[in-house]
């Protein structure tokens, strides 16, 4: 029996809300900006999958009817689309991104890493104790605005502190455009208080350091234990690692949920819109210096040193700002370089095969 695959593409009438049971691709997170890249006749000889694990030498791929590993894909990341080919599943078409999560990877190898495709919402966790750090929530927003992707603070722990409003208020103050959330990862507040971008359908991550009660929170949405969790150290307030590796996971009627590791390190690249949109209202003052080219440190004219002097805007915040623009356009120039160097390491290669290939044709 042929498959169905219509309901798989875009809606004939856009406008008409289809009153139907979703269908498995669609709790995945199948959307018309997937369909619209697919033919029909495509569908029925490349199902759509949905890559929700990637191990050293595997991937975990997910569709309808369809839950198996195959070989790794080059380039793929945790939450791409697939058409997979059922003969060569290394050869599957990987569909065009919504968004994509990626930073520099850690250490002195200078390579781009990316973390996960095609998310809606991102959760940026920290516990209202010494994790929290203003400086490491920007990056995680900086990237989030970068990738188009709706970022929200979430505080957890807040059950364990007499009063949050200051955390709230350190927050709250980062950016107008996110909204903050304080709540106690256990019982029934993740699903109340997060339930707004938890639709059926969407994908949302939890980003944020070991311990601050990531897995916690998948877990409450679940309303399950499947996850392990491990609790901070006392001491000093540091998580343990308690997710090793990158992981959808479906919710039950509802969303779907990148669990990740703690990041330790979190090196932006390609985030200059996302840097900006962090620092609006410096953004915005830099547009009236003197200079096009003011750096915001002694020249005469500097809107943004005006606005220090007068308190509206506070020293660190243009010193964080600093740090993170030369810090982005560092790695953007060694990812620059190395991306050179491996093209030329290419036509090396292949200038090598074929002078023995011509060496050998002439023997």
């Amino acid at each position: 029996m042929t498959k169905d695959y219509s309901v798989f593409l875009p809606p004939r009438n856009a406008g008409a809300p289809i009153q139907r049971q979703p269908t498995v691709l669609e709790t995945l997170g199948w959307q018309p900006f997937f369909s619209q890249q697919v033919s029909a006749d495509e569908l029925s000889r490349t199902p759509p999958v949905r890559i929700v694990e990637i191990h050293r030498s595997a991937l975990h791929v997910v569709g309808d009817n369809v839950d198996r590993t195959i070989v790794p894909i080059e380039g793929a990341a945790v939450g791409d689309w697939i058409m997979l080919n059922p003969e060569r599943p290394g050869a599957s078409r990987i569909l065009a991104r919504k968004s994509l999560i990626k930073r520099r990877a850690p250490g002195t190898d200078r390579r781009l890493q990316l973390i996960a495709a095609n998310i809606e919402t991102i959760f940026v966790v920290s516990s209202c104790n010494q994790d929290f750090n203003i400086a490491r929530l920007e990056r995680y927003i900086a990237i989030a605005f970068e990738a188009d992707i709706a970022p929200v603070i979430v505080l957890t722990k807040s059950d364990l502190v007499d009063e949050t409003d200051n955390y709230l208020a350190k927050a709250q103050a980062i950016s107008d455009l996110v909204p903050v959330v304080a709540l106690d990862a256990r019982g029934d507040e993740p699903k109340t208080k997060l339930g707004p971008w938890c639709k059926p359908g969407q994908t949302v991550a939890f980003l944020g350091s070991s311990g601050v009660g990531k897995s916690t929170l998948t877990n409450a949405l679940a309303g399950s234990d499947a996850i392990a969790t491990q609790p901070i150290r006392e001491d000093d307030a540091k998580g343990r690692h308690t997710t090793t590796r990158r992981q959808l996971h479906l919710i039950p009627g509802g969303c779907v949920v990148l669990d990740t590791p703690g990041m330790r390190e979190l090196q932006l690249t390609d985030a200059a819109l996302g840097i900006d949109t962090v620092f609006a209202d410096l953004h915005a003052l830099a547009s009236h210096c003197r200079f096009k080219d003011c750096q915001h440190v002694s020249e005469p004219g500097c809107a943004v040193l005006e606005a220090i002097e007068l308190g509206d805007i506070e020293e660190a915040r243009l010193t964080r700002w600093r740090k993170l623009k030369a810090e982005e356009a560092f790695n953007n120039t060694s990812l620059a370089e190395r991306r050179s160097k491996d093209k030329e390491f290419g036509k090396m290669v292949r200038r090598i095969k074929k002078a023995k290939f011509d060496q050998g044709d002439a023997s």
